[in-house]
């Protein structure tokens, strides 16, 4: 069996959220989103997880999260760099520089996703039957129509994304989009669509895309605003699928997604895992 690896983003700093919300409890036994996230990517065909972490939550990540994950699939973690940040900046770069930091522990078929969100088990099966059969630049995203990623309880930025022929033509970030779906677009008052594709972190890559990053964020270094700007994961695709060195073919998941944006979230998502787990989903986890 192909090799295929799960590249977990878990270094953000949860400003909104406050707190480790990486590590969060979810269930009465303790365990978090991230457990379920790898229970499913497991099933679907995964055979090891990264986490990208920061060296200050290491300890407390391993002990609430990773000791718990590392008894079930192979296990590593990678410290994200934060030597370049500038005085005055504790948040990373960004999902790109994120990824890059992974780039000597990933050598196979990747896919990425953020830790706190809930993607729903059948996005993993399509993302890893793309993985195991992935040649060079044959990346893949699984996309969510908008309705089923929003919160109550808070704007939420989403990158909305433009198919032609089941494939990535462009993503466009949007933020400040409320629980009705109207935001505000170039000045003006906009209502998107229920079922308008976004994309939620998660994409399956190769390797190769690892060449590009890091020529990418060499660019960033010297060109960007240290001190705010951010250096995107999503970018790096689109430019790569705009100047032909990638496909991105989109599967699109009409399950409902959850996370935990806000701490007011916490009660929807846990009961629609316990729903799961009552259903018999998560059975053996």
């Amino acid at each position: 069996m192909k090799d295929i690896t799960l590249v977990v983003m878990a270094a953000g700093m949860g400003s909104r959220f406050g707190g480790l919300k990486q590590a969060e409890s979810i269930t009465p036994d303790g365990k978090a989103i991230i457990d379920f996230s790898v229970f499913d990517a497991k099933k679907a065909g995964f055979t090891k997880v990264v986490f990208i972490i920061r060296e200050d939550m290491k300890e407390d990540f391993i002990r609430l999260v990773g000791s718990r994950i590392e008894k079930t699939i192979k296990t590593e973690y990678v410290m994200q760099d934060l030597s370049q940040l500038p005085k005055g900046r504790t948040k990373p770069f960004g999902t790109g520089h994120a990824i890059l930091c992974c780039k000597d522990s990933v050598n196979e078929p990747f896919a990425i996703i953020n830790a706190d969100d809930y993607y729903g088990s059948n996005a993993f099966f399509e993302m890893a039957e793309h993985l195991k059969n992935a040649k060079k630049g044959e990346f893949a995203m699984t996309a969510y129509e908008l309705s089923n990623t929003l919160s109550p309880n808070g704007t939420v930025s989403r990158g909305v994304c433009s198919v032609e022929n089941g494939y990535l033509t462009d993503v466009t970030e949007v933020t400040k989009i409320n629980s009705d779906m109207t935001c505000v677009i170039d000045g003006k008052d906009v209502a998107l669509d229920a079922k308008t594709p976004v994309s939620m972190n998660l994409w399956g890559l190769t390797p190769d895309v690892f060449e590009q990053i890091e020529k990418d964020y060499q660019t960033f270094l010297k060109e960007a605003d240290l001190s705010k700007d951010e250096f995107f994961i999503p970018t790096i695709i689109n430019d790569m699928a705009k100047s032909g060195k990638a496909t991105i073919k989109v599967y699109t998941n009409k399950d409902k997604w959850y996370g935990i944006t806000y701490r007011e979230d916490l009660p929807e998502l846990k009961e629609a895992i316990g729903g799961y787990i009552n259903a018999g989903l998560y059975e053996g986890i």
